[in-house]
This record gives C-alpha cells, structure tokens and sequence, in this order.
C-alpha cells in the first residue's frame, strides 16, 4: 500500500458526536484527499457532508460525501465510531454485547466491498470491538488497529505539563491497558524533559508529592466519566488522537502511539487487544514496544488483560 502518487480515501462509520468531530479535525489537516461518511441515519451523513464542504474555501482541498460500504473498497483506512454510546453511570465494558452485535454486521459490510485497507476502531469497549473487527474482517491483526490508550495518555501529559508548569510536547509518559477502569501508569518510564519524574521532582519541585501524583492519574482515567457527566459526551480530544492515528498510516510515520493491538507474548499476554506503544505506519503496527516495566506495573498490566478476556469469555469462545 503506497501512499506518495495515489488518492488517499478515508470512510468514517458513524457520523455521531465523535465521528463528526473527527470528520471535521481531519478535513483541517492536509492529510487525505478524499473523505467518506457513513451513517445508519443517510440525512445526517448528508448533512454533514453538505456542512464539511462549506468549509472547504478555509481548509484543505478534499472530496468530501456521505456514501454507503461500496465506497471502502477504494478506501486506505476505515474509521468505525459507530455504536452505542457510553451513557451516565455506565462503563466502558456494560456496552460490550450490543456492539459487538452492531460491529459485526458493519465489518462484514466493510469486507463484502473488498476492503483491504486498515481499521481504525474507536467505539467503546475499543479493546474488545477491535478484537471483534480483527476477528469478523478477518484481515491480519496489524491492519485492525484500536485508538487504545492514545487518549489517555494525552490526558496524562496534559496534566502532568499543567502540574509541573512544563510544555506538554516535553512529558513523555505512557498509560497502558485496557481503556477503561484498569489502565495504569508507567510512572517508572515516565520523564520530564531528559529527566525521570522522580528525578525531575527532587531536582526542581520538592514541594511535590506522591499523593498528588496519584491524584492526576485517577482524574485521567475518570476524565471520560467527569465529561459525560457535564456535557453528555467526550469527542473533541478523541477526534484529534484519531486523526494523529490517521496521519501515522497514511504518511508513513513510523510514530510510536499507545493504541489497542493483539499481544501475542508481549508482556507475557496472549490472545488480547490492549492498549500499548507500538510503531504505526503505512502497513499499520509495524511492532509493538515492550516498556521494561516494575514489578508492579507489570501486576497491573496482567491484571487489565485479564479483566478484558473475562468480559470477553460470553461473547468469544476461545
């Protein structure tokens, strides 16, 4: 799949409040030259459509329209954030049956029109629909790549630059695991600069401290549940992690992001989509980075991949 003299097609399933926004972050971005919605409700992806190319005159060139699965044939990467939403009080692994049901029917879809791109799976549960859209699609597994924890670890760097009062392009830090209720941290990889957090913060921020530290790290997992509460959905953020997720593929980037891909004994997990680094480019994962984890961190990250296969076990007999 090269990508340097030919046009670059993107479909969007779902043209809901993230499908939308990403709709919209991408046409802003000079990245694709084509850009397809698809939406169970045509009139709202024809709307959009209409919308997003009223812009065009300030943005990039682009073709934009709302079509049907006939149109990811010609398709590089297929962007699915379709399903039902995480409501107040849910979380992430109480929609799991009834996406998994909504998600087979849309990759067969997909794969009757001789797709033979990439997915991009955002809906939630992400590690377990891009379990689902690897096994229905039945392409290889680093051509089904999840958004993972792409967006927790922003929110991770975000916090932690406002904390330490340091640009946030310099926090390098990851959160791995499922996206969801049992990510975790890897403080121990975590650097400031050059600097190791622990050393950063003995050499320039004494006053700080481990509780607080804790603190940052249950707002970014909790971030989902804090948003839907005060405005219903979270999409800007997620829309923008998608659409670096894009750019990776399309471009040829070879960029290390923390998305959801199959482990297959790395980190000593087997079977699992889960959040963590891997070199995304133009063939999808390239390889995943194993981080050297604590003995602790790696408790944790056993722990998350376990809590995802036993919410997986009734839907997938393994």
């Amino acid at each position: 799949m090269g990508y340097e003299n030919k046009t670059t097609r993107v479909v969007v399933i779902g043209t809901g409040y993230v499908g939308s926004s990403y709709s919209f972050s991408l046409m802003n971005q000079p990245i694709a030259d084509e850009l397809v919605l698809i939406d169970m409700d045509k009139e709202k992806a024809e709307g959009d459509a209409m919308d997003l190319n009223h812009g065009l005159p300030f943005g990039s060139p682009m073709k934009i329209w709302a079509g049907d699965y006939s149109d990811c044939e010609k398709a590089d990467v297929v962007v699915i954030t379709a399903g039902a939403n995480q409501k107040q009080g849910e979380t992430r692994l109480d929609l799991i049956e009834k996406n998994v049901n909504i998600f087979k029917g849309i990759v067969c879809s997909v794969m009757q029109s001789r797709f033979n791109g990439i997915f991009i799976v955002a809906t939630n549960p992400v590690d377990i629909l891009s379990y689902a859209t690897w096994q229905f699609s039945g392409l290889p597994m680093e051509r089904v790549i999840g958004s993972g924890t792409i967006l927790d670890t922003a929110r991770f760097r975000f916090l932690l630059s406002q904390y330490f009062n340091i640009d946030v392009r310099n926090i390098h830090g990851y959160i791995i695991g499922e996206h969801g209720d049992t990510e975790l941290p890897v403080w121990s990889q975590t650097r400031i600069g050059v600097e190791s957090i622990e050393r950063y913060m003995k050499n320039h921020k004494r006053d700080a401290a481990k509780e607080e530290l804790d603190h940052i790290f249950a707002n970014v997992r909790d971030a989902a549940y804090h948003i839907i509460e005060r405005k219903g959905a979270t999409h800007y953020a997620i829309a923008m992690g998608l659409v670096r997720l894009t750019k990776a593929i399309l471009r040829n980037e070879n960029s290390i992001l923390t998305v959801s891909t199959m482990l297959r004994g790395e980190y000593g997990l087997e079977d699992v989509y889960i959040g963590v680094p891997a070199v995304v480019n133009q063939k999808g994962i390239e390889r995943i980075i194993e981080i050297e984890l604590n003995e602790k961190e790696q408790q944790q990250l056993t722990h998350s991949a376990g809590v995802l296969k036993e919410a997986m076990t009734p839907v997938f007999k393994h």
